[in-house]
């Protein structure tokens, strides 16, 4: 039973680590899960109450950046509800259509929402690029806190 739920935190962390750059799997949630897992399964003799309790801050901050990132920046570009709106369905429709639509449909999203509310083309763009450029920092941030998660988990495993 023990390796079956070794395996199991294993799974989920790797499944997180893949729903970094998926938006559609809640990356951080899933490697913290797989830690906390872990520690349990050990009865929190290698993995800490207090390793944990860092990482489910850095979780925290990581939830945190998945989800303001890009509507900071599109705010910070003066962007409308319709632009944020269009923004998420892109995202959301990012998801469905592979690769290219995880990169650049939020970028098309924003913009079209943007164009509906204001029929400038030129403000469009711009917060469409704002969100996309959100949304990729945002990216890049949640990976670096993900593989800092992992990296204490084994630290810990193996000190």
């Amino acid at each position: 039973m023990t390796t079956l739920l070794w395996v199991l935190a294993v799974a989920l962390i790797l499944v997180g680590i893949a729903g970094t750059v998926l938006p559609a799997l809640p990356g951080v949630v899933f490697v913290f899960g797989g830690i906390v897992l872990a520690a349990w399964i050990d009865d929190f003799a290698r993995i800490s109450g207090w390793t944990v309790g860092v990482l489910a801050v850095l979780a925290a901050i990581g939830f945190v950046v998945d989800y303001v990132a890009g509507a900071l920046s599109a705010q910070r570009a003066g962007a409308t509800r319709l632009g944020l709106l269009g923004a998420a369905l892109g995202t959301v429709a990012g998801v469905v259509t592979g690769l290219w639509g995880l990169v650049f449909m939020p970028l098309a999203g924003a913009a079209i929402g943007e164009f509906i509310a204001h029929r400038d083309a030129l403000r469009a763009g711009r917060v469409g690029v704002a969100t996309w450029i959100g949304l990729l920092v945002g990216a890049v941030a949640k990976l670096a806190i993900v593989f800092t998660m992992v990296g204490v988990f084994v630290a810990a495993l193996l000190i």
